[in-house]
């Protein structure tokens, strides 16, 4: 049985562990591992990047056509699985392409204009975890949204298969993407690749995908380095808080909180409910689904707060990356207007966290160890950049002279204060 841990009778220490994450990414080990391949392969390029992953996978990384298996996909996948992998590339290229950013232009004061416009990256890094199963659902996830956006070149990276190749799905998913071939190489040595290049696997601009520990230690260091590339967002292990009480279904319930835990030990899944009656039920159905369907699991925690408002307290607290309100829609709809941090939030019983994994239309690829407090999930927008643009009038620009230049000289920029000075002696000069 999971452990329950009551809320109301926790001091300030005791609430900091409930909500606690892996420290793995604290490891000082593993930080100091992610930084010597890094090193190593951006001094040592494609020789130094196939010995590591020679060393670690025992494949080096090989660029992989996917015409080929795409073919086989379509030729041995079940129809269905087909016609539902379309259904979510669509929902997902529909859902991005609505929310795609305008560009504004603003007359601040006569004669000034300032714009902004969006100009999309020039490329991208796509990572694509292997783990139990390549996840195709996140190469829709990524790619789709950098398509919508305009990047001219995604490079996509998966740790290799044992039998070489590509799975028949990521294939079949990189073919709708509109990508022609897939780098077999992962964990951290693919993270340096994509930061700094590596023989023709080619620096990209921006490295976005969820990962292990070691990937995330990787996106972090390489994106702190000069010259280095953005990412998108700490990304992994999976999270899901789910809110719930007496008038909950705990089977359901139990259900969304297992689909998260069968991501890997590292996954946090956590149940909030001033129910104690609820908390039981639902772990118990925990331990017998889990039971039924064998493997293994994360274990769940549970947390018995006061009411439903201290629930969201909680929520908004531990920012999941995914929260579930397994209330009915009309309640669930109320508290989730409370909700303030959450990467992706699932309102009323019918939205199963499933449903968002893969064919609901917004990207799987959320915040995680808390992240939600300061960033949303992967966009179309991750892959754009905004780009200021100030236009202003002869005389509009002997107006703003004197004040930009005693501006200037308030903090002692001297330089700064004269290429104001010379704009207005300019204007003044042409007039006379």
């Amino acid at each position: 049985m999971a452990n329950v841990i009551d809320w109301t009778r926790q001091g300030d220490e005791g609430r900091r562990r409930a909500l606690a994450r892996p420290e793995r990414r604290e490891d000082g080990r593993l930080q100091n591992a992610v930084r010597e391949i890094i090193a190593e392969v951006r001094s040592g390029g494609w020789d130094k990047l196939a010995e590591i992953a020679e060393r670690i996978d025992g494949k080096a990384p090989e660029r992989v056509a996917v015409a080929l298996f795409a073919e086989r996909a379509r030729a041995e996948l079940p129809a269905e699985a087909i016609q539902a992998m379309r259904l979510a590339a669509d929902n997902i290229e529909r859902f991005h392409e609505a929310t795609l950013p305008a560009p504004v232009s603003v007359e601040t004061m006569p004669g000034l204009t300032v714009e902004k416009r969006w100009a999309p990256l020039a490329s991208a890094g796509l990572y694509v975890p292997g783990g139990k199963a390549p996840l195709f659902s996140t190469l829709l996830m990524l790619a789709i949204p950098a398509r919508v956006a305009g990047v001219e070149r995604l490079t996509v990276v998966t740790p290799p298969r044992p039998e070489g190749g590509l799975d028949r799905a990521v294939a079949l998913a990189a073919e709708m993407c509109g990508i022609e071939a897939v780098w077999t190489v992962g964990g951290a040595q693919a993270i340096a690749a994509l930061a700094f290049g590596a023989g023709e696997l080619e620096a990209v601009d921006r490295i976005c995908g969820p990962g292990n520990a070691w990937v995330a230690a990787a996106k972090a260091q390489v994106a702190s380095l000069p010259g280095g590339p953005g990412i998108d967002l700490p990304a992994g292990p999976s999270e899901l808080l789910v809110i719930a009480d007496e008038t909950s279904d705990p089977a359901r319930v139990a259900a969304d909180l297992l689909s998260q835990a069968e991501h890997g030990e590292d996954a946090q899944v956590l149940l909030v409910s001033p129910s104690e009656d609820a908390i039981a039920a639902t772990l118990a159905e925990v331990e017998a689904q889990a039971a039924a369907m064998g493997g293994d699991f994360a274990p769940a925690r549970a947390i018995r707060c006061a009411n439903l408002d201290e629930a969201v307290e909680i929520a908004n607290a531990y920012a999941p990356e995914h929260l579930s309100i397994a209330l009915a829609d009309e309640r669930a709809a109320a508290l989730a207007e409370k909700i303030t941090n959450a990467g992706a939030i699932f309102v009323g019983e019918g939205a199963a966290e499933s449903f968002g994994d893969y064919l609901a239309g917004s990207s799987h690829v959320l915040p995680t160890d808390g992240a939600a407090r300061y960033t949303g999930g992967v966009t179309a927008l991750t892959y754009l950049k905004a780009i200021s643009v100030q236009r202003i009038a002869p005389d509009t620009a002997q107006r703003l002279a004197r004040p930009a230049a005693a501006l200037a000289r308030l903090e002692g920029l001297e330089a700064h204060a004269r290429a104001a000075d010379i704009r207005g002696n300019a204007t003044k000069e042409a007039a006379e």
